[in-house]
């Protein structure tokens, strides 16, 4: 057999092998790593970039951080690609009001999915004698540190019934894995937490200090609610913290995840089909995940236009039919759904 032919097969079967490894593996290139700013080591959030982080099949980092505003200026700065944050918080952002006014709006945020309704949460030590919001008027509060979404949220509340941060007694700024043992050591009387339940932190001061759950309520957060579109009424289930807990009413915002135009298209596709492909892993990884449906997700606490890494999924699994608005008027359609139902 001569030697040239042998060669020239040799090469064609190579060929032909290089071929179906590129077919099989075919699909969007990705980044080398992922990285997703979450916030204290305590909450939730941290918990869902790890669970993200598990089930994506590239490198991925659930990075630690100061909350939800510090995750949204990494996200502008270029810092992070991929961010955890209430979606209070991604309304500020894109607007350029509230905490964002001074840097103005950002018109490359994008959002990708709602996650978890988080409650805004008052934790009192039992014997401190407060009963509602009213009642921390003078008292010693942690209100969250700079950039967290639970002091974002406590600042909104605090501009609904008129008051500031100088009619506590005093504020503190404590991150939000500190605040329980500083409750039970009676550096403070209460402490206020924007969260997914069951949480840790909260489940430690209820059983080292006997501290209790308080609803917030009244006319403030009744017309704060009725006035805010990303604010939703809020329950947290009897018996989380033991079996004496009563349900508690309050508001809330949902946890959202965001991005920037700028990242990768073929990136943020393949996270968002992660996520929905194996939607049932992983809302197993917390019990604040039971109740997410794609319905919800796509549509809830979204200020920011949908991501095209995003939307390309979304309108392949026919949930979204238009061409791009606004999150708002999307329409969705999913198993059991009315096709173009709204909020």
């Amino acid at each position: 057999m001569p030697r040239q032919w042998m060669v020239s097969h040799a090469l064609s079967k190579l060929g032909a092998a290089l071929s179906l490894m590129a077919l099989l593996a075919s699909g969007p290139a990705l980044a080398d790593e992922l990285v997703i700013a979450t916030a204290s080591p305590a909450g939730v959030y941290h918990i869902t970039g790890r669970a993200l982080c598990s089930l994506v099949d590239i490198p991925c980092e659930a990075r630690t951080s100061g909350g939800s505003a510090a995750n949204l200026t990494a996200l502008r700065d270029g810092e992070v690609p991929v961010a955890l944050a209430q979606s209070d918080l991604q309304h500020y952002a894109v607007t350029g009001s509230a905490g964002f006014a001074t840097v103005g709006p950002d018109p490359n945020l994008r959002a990708i999915a709602a996650l978890h309704g988080e409650p805004f949460t008052l934790v009192v030590r039992r014997d401190s004698g407060i009963t509602g919001f009213a009642d921390l008027r003078s008292r010693s509060v942690n209100v969250g540190n700079p950039g967290s979404g639970q002091r974002g949220t406590m600042m909104t509340l605090l501009e609904a019934w008129g008051w500031s941060l100088r009619d506590f007694r005093p504020a503190n700024e404590l991150p939000a894995d500190q605040q329980s043992l500083e409750l039970c050591h009676g550096t403070i009387q209460a402490m206020v937490y924007t969260v997914g339940h069951p949480n840790p932190s909260i489940a430690q001061a209820v059983r080292l200090c006997d501290a209790i759950l308080v609803e917030v309520g009244g006319e403030p957060v009744d017309r704060l609610v009725a006035g805010t579109p990303y604010l939703t009424r809020a329950t947290i289930p009897a018996g989380l913290y033991g079996d004496d807990q009563p349900a508690v009413n309050t508001f809330g915002v949902r946890a959202t995840l965001v991005t920037s135009a700028a990242v990768d298209e073929a990136l943020i596709y393949r996270l968002v089909a992660t996520l929905f492909d194996n939607l049932d892993t992983f809302k197993a990884f917390h019990p604040a995940y039971a109740d997410l449906s794609p319905e919800t997700m796509i549509r809830e606490g979204l200020s920011a236009p949908l991501h095209e890494g995003a939307l390309r999924y979304y309108r392949e699994r026919g949930w979204i039919e238009d061409a791009a608005p606004a999150p708002e008027t999307e329409a969705f359609s999913a198993p059991g759904a009315d096709r173009g139902s709204s909020d």
